[in-house]
């Protein structure tokens, strides 16, 4: 995820300080990764240095200033064509899980043991996720639904790899 095309795309909507910014991105966005402060302050330190943020008022009102920051038209451009780009389709050709398995072989591990105690995790975080979705409202039904998906893709990678392990140890370990 883009970061700072976030934080831009949530100026669209109006001037706000690094606060809100965070907190508005932790709602919407940040539920299981929280923004940190620096990643926002020094995000938008970045933003304000590239002209897609301009610094709209400064408050101290008792306290340290409080920059309120609003989004330029070069930075409503860069969202814009951000939000058009697809993003890249993640093939996975390099998998740790893969690695792991054709590992084990090689070592006289069982593969077998390390794809049933994956399978056994994948199910687990399956069930956590589905509990998740029946209680969230739509947005983390849709989060959750993604993850499932990428889970369930990966449940069915571990069964094809269990039925073909005595296949792979005679090519990876002849």
């Amino acid at each position: 995820m883009s970061i700072g095309h976030t934080l831009l795309g949530l100026l669209e909507s109006g001037p706000r300080h690094g606060y809100d910014l965070k907190r508005t991105f932790d709602e919407k966005f940040g539920q299981d990764r929280p923004l940190h402060y620096g990643q926002v302050y020094s995000t938008m330190s970045r933003l304000l240095k590239n002209g897609l943020v301009e610094v709209d008022g400064v408050e101290s009102e008792g306290g340290p200033e409080r920059k309120r920051y609003a989004i330029t038209d070069a930075g409503i451009t860069d969202v814009s064509q951000w939000l058009a780009q697809p993003e890249k389709p993640e093939p996975y050709l390099q998998s740790t899980l893969y690695t792991k398995v054709v590992l084990a072989l090689l070592t006289d591990r069982s593969a077998a043991d390390l794809l049933d105690t994956q399978r056994s995790a994948h199910l687990r975080m399956m069930r956590i996720l589905t509990d998740r979705k029946r209680k969230g409202d739509l947005a983390d039904q849709l989060i959750c639904d993604h993850a499932l998906f990428h889970l369930e893709a990966d449940l069915r990678w571990l069964e094809l790899t269990a039925a073909r392990l005595d296949q792979l140890a005679k090519v990876v370990a002849p």
